[in-house]
């Protein structure tokens, strides 16, 4: 695991909050190259890389690390029924008739109390299981059916679509990162960046 610390104002994204990003092949070796270098303000180079890296960062992709529920006592009967079996794909007004709520309602809660409409919120849920079983070792087919979807290809579409690349390609780089993580142990004081 590498640390960067970067100046306040540098990136655009710092100020939003805490999140987990994937991370593509090209900022892996920025990180690994920044880390190396130290500090990033000095010579050309050095602000070459901190304004590359910085514009990775800004576009990389948010992970959903998890799924906010609602509160109200209904709408979190239905949201439970959904997480129970992700791959099952009961129509919400099937699943709004079997709590006896109507599915206007429902609709209401979701985007009050998680933000988003229930269809969105039922996707993320899929796309965090999905992460999930690749992350233990499923194939991108496997996943694609343990989470509902009958083609794989819809499945990797809209995987693209969350994260940026395709499982098998998200996989991949995490299989690398694994390794060269288990090779390479820097302590806190080589991570730290002023940028």
């Amino acid at each position: 695991m590498r640390t960067l610390y970067l100046r306040a104002g540098l990136a655009a994204r710092a100020e939003s909050g805490a999140a987990v990003l994937h991370v593509t092949p090209l900022l892996r070796e920025l990180i690994l190259e920044a880390v190396q270098v130290g500090q990033l303000r000095i010579n050309r180079y050095e602000c070459a890389l901190r304004n590359l890296l910085i514009a990775q960062l800004e576009k990389a992709t948010s992970m959903p690390t998890f799924v906010t529920l609602p509160q109200e006592e209904r709408a979190l009967a239905v949201a439970r029924e959904v997480l129970r079996s992700p791959a099952e794909s009961k129509t919400m007004a099937v699943l709004c008739a079997e709590i006896g709520v109507s599915v206007r309602t429902i609709e209401r809660v979701f985007r009050k109390e998680v933000g988003i409409d229930f269809e969105s919120w039922r996707r993320q849920v899929r796309l965090t299981k999905a992460v999930e079983l690749l992350v233990s070792g499923c194939s991108v087919k496997e996943t694609a059916f343990m989470i509902g979807y009958c083609q794989p290809s819809a499945f990797v579409e809209i995987f693209r679509r969350t994260f940026g690349t395709t499982p098998k390609a998200w996989t991949s780089a995490l299989r690398v990162q694994r390794s060269v993580g288990s090779k390479a142990s820097l302590s806190s004081k080589d991570l730290n960046l002023h940028a």
